[in-house]
């Protein structure tokens, strides 16, 4: 049986909170990994691993954090994406929500789709998947 939303934010709260080293009451579902969680490139490789360890789970390079999208100029003009950028942004990345993100998709504002709810909702889906 698939664990709860409630139980996947829980493992995911610990999960995140030994990663970037901080308290566990400051991983709340709409914070940002990068902005509120203080993680740096080199944690999402370890976010990404004990994910796996924790929930049993494999997470093929770049499906939970897309590297390649912000290096294609077809997807990113002037530090924006493109109409075309942002349609395979959101495919690779189904488990954001992009509702502000879309108003102005300057390239800089990219890390604020990397919510702890995002990660529940791709492991949520990576459990209902296998």
């Amino acid at each position: 049986m698939a664990p709860s939303r409630d139980e996947l934010f829980t493992t995911i709260r610990e999960v995140l909170g030994d990663a970037l080293g901080v308290d566990e009451d400051e991983v709340m579902p709409q914070a940002t990994l990068q902005g509120d969680l203080g993680a740096e490139s080199i944690d999402f490789l370890d976010i990404v691993f004990r994910l796996e360890k924790a929930f049993s789970i494999k997470i093929p390079k770049g499906e939970l954090f897309p590297d390649d999208i912000l290096n294609n100029p077809e997807y990113v003009q002037d530090d924006r994406m493109t109409p075309t950028g942002l349609e395979k942004l959101k495919a690779a990345v189904p488990h954001a929500d992009f509702s502000e993100f879309e108003k102005s998709p300057d390239v800089s504002k990219m890390p604020e789709l990397f919510t702890v709810d995002t990660i529940v909702n791709y492991v949520e889906s990576k459990l209902a998947a296998a």
